[in-house]
């Protein structure tokens, strides 16, 4: 990288602005990605966005159990949707607002965001955030990329996030992944910019033997058996005394959805692993662990009390 290049790069201030207010909270931000099983990053090659409208959709029943399950914990979380879901589904959204949950943004459709040029990513978060304002009748402050995929090449992406008007993106994760992530970026809610309150918060990881290891959900939360993955929050909340950002998908909670043929090995297990798993420990998760929105957590001055 050429010296104008890292003149240039957030990545320089990244290590100068964290957010540092955040010690003393007790919240972790629980968040979910709201899109149905064929529209994973995983099976891309293998279902078209056209045949999208075709497919079995079964994300309404998913969100019925995981708001019904919020409802019962008495837990409110962020909702990062997809644009396509907003409008197919109004009600989704219609409810996550209703029940006193925060409506963030995932996109339009999906698509990775360094995979898109600067235009066209504009126009997508741009487009996907007045949709959602206007299915939703509330503000969206937050936005989550596909696949964590504000990487090292195109973190201009928080820029333009700045420009459209949101004030929060969850978009990256400091590890070491074939799909994603920054391992030598910092590990929790930072300001990316000298000059702006636009925040950064990646995915919690825990820091061991030298490395950043996955301790944020997903497909590590279904890996991993529970009791390791208490601990691993355990210890980032005593040690590192800051909120843990955790996240998770509808279709990990349905087991028996459709497989997908054709795939490979490797997708399969990302995939499917441990579906049936997923709702129990889900359950364990809210009751030994304090839960809140995006909002909430990292902005409790703007944000109302739920």
């Amino acid at each position: 990288m050429n010296i104008n290049a890292i003149e240039n790069d957030p990545i320089v201030g990244w290590r100068k602005r964290p957010v540092t207010n955040l010690s003393g909270s007790a919240l972790n931000a629980m968040t979910v990605d709201v899109e149905d099983y064929f529209q994973v990053e995983a099976f891309a090659n293998h279902i078209a966005r056209e045949e999208w409208n075709s497919r079995e959709c079964r994300v309404e029943r998913n969100m019925d159990r995981i708001l019904q399950l919020f409802s019962d914990n008495g837990t409110t979380a962020t909702f990062f949707t997809l644009g396509w879901i907003a409008e197919r589904y109004p009600q989704i959204v219609r409810r996550i607002v209703g029940e006193g949950h925060e409506l963030a943004s995932h996109g339009l459709a999906h698509f990775r965001a360094d995979h898109q040029s600067r235009p066209l990513f504009l126009t997508d978060v741009k487009r996907a955030k007045e949709l959602l304002e206007d299915v939703g009748g509330t503000a969206v402050s937050g936005y989550r990329a596909t696949s964590f995929s504000i990487t090292r090449r195109n973190l201009w992406a928080l820029s333009v996030l700045e420009e459209v008007g949101y004030k929060y993106s969850s978009s990256t994760f400091p590890i070491h992944h074939d799909l994603y992530g920054i391992p030598e970026q910092p590990r929790f809610a930072f300001f990316p910019f000298a000059d702006s309150s636009f925040m950064e918060i990646p995915i919690t990881t825990i820091r061991r033997f030298g490395r950043n290891w996955p301790a944020g959900g997903g497909g590590y939360f279904r890996l991993f058996p529970y009791s390791l993955f208490k601990r691993n929050l355990q210890t980032v909340r005593a040690q590192d005394r800051q909120p843990c950002m955790f996240y998770f998908h509808p279709w990990e909670i349905d087991h028996t959805q459709p497989r997908v043929t054709g795939t490979s090995v490797k997708t399969r297990v990302r995939h499917y692993l441990n579906l049936d798993r997923t709702f129990d420990r889900l359950q364990m998760l809210l009751k030994d662990f304090r839960w809140s929105s995006v909002n909430r957590v990292f902005f409790a001055d703007s944000a109302p009390i739920q």
